[in-house]
């Protein structure tokens, strides 16, 4: 009687494995699992190219673990099945200096990637990497939207990136930001409890430069 649960029990494990895999592929094919990302994803230095990352990243996440700012995250499911456990740079928790208090300016994630993924010419600067740009939403803005004079991220931009109009309101220079995200990781928009309705991000972002 015990043989026959266990037989019993390994063909329920093997009709459940087949289920969840053949559910899987389903979802895949119905759309609710993406095989490319939906939106393109914000890379740390030497990550712009996507073709390249993708062919020669082997997911170990040891740029992850390099990066003392804590910028960088793997990429989850929902961010697209061939990227999971790439390496994309989620500046609420951090910003890039290009390790220049860390590490001169030699960028810690790059030095520790084994394959390559992460690939910088010679010459590169924090200047002349454009991780992303950002993106100021106004209608979330407490200095916009409130009028309360908020220039956090105004005073927190190394790029001068971010100039104050004639009322004192934060705008976007796009042309001086290279999507560090100093002025995103500084955005009080989501601590003050200060949203406006509708709002689901801080009020400024950094977005893949093909997206501002």
């Amino acid at each position: 009687m015990g043989d026959e649960k266990k037989r019993a029990g390994a063909g329920m494990s093997r009709r459940t494995f087949a289920l969840g895999v053949g559910g899987g592929c389903a979802l895949l094919a119905l759309g609710a699992l993406k095989a490319v990302p939906a939106e393109a994803q914000v890379r740390p230095p030497g990550g712009q190219n996507e073709e390249a990352l993708l062919a020669a990243c082997i997911r170990c996440e040891r740029c992850v673990e390099a990066c003392p700012s804590h910028a960088l995250r793997p990429a989850h499911l929902e961010d697209g099945v061939v990227t999971v456990r790439t390496p994309t740079v989620g500046f609420n928790d951090g910003w890039c200096d290009f390790c220049e208090e860390a590490n001169g300016g030699a960028p810690l994630c790059v030095a520790a990637c084994p394959t390559e993924a992460l690939r910088l010419p010679a010459d590169a600067t924090a200047e002349s990497v454009i991780l992303g740009k950002a993106v100021l939403i106004r209608d979330w803005c407490l200095a916009w939207y409130r009028d309360n004079g908020c220039r956090f991220c105004y005073d927190a931009c190394p790029y001068e990136a971010i100039e104050l109009d004639e009322y004192g309101r934060p705008v976007v220079v796009p042309d001086n930001c290279n999507g560090c995200g100093a002025c995103q990781n500084v955005c009080v928009s989501q601590k003050e409890g200060s949203y406006a309705v509708g709002a689901t991000s801080r009020a400024i972002i950094v977005v893949p430069e093909s997206e501002a």
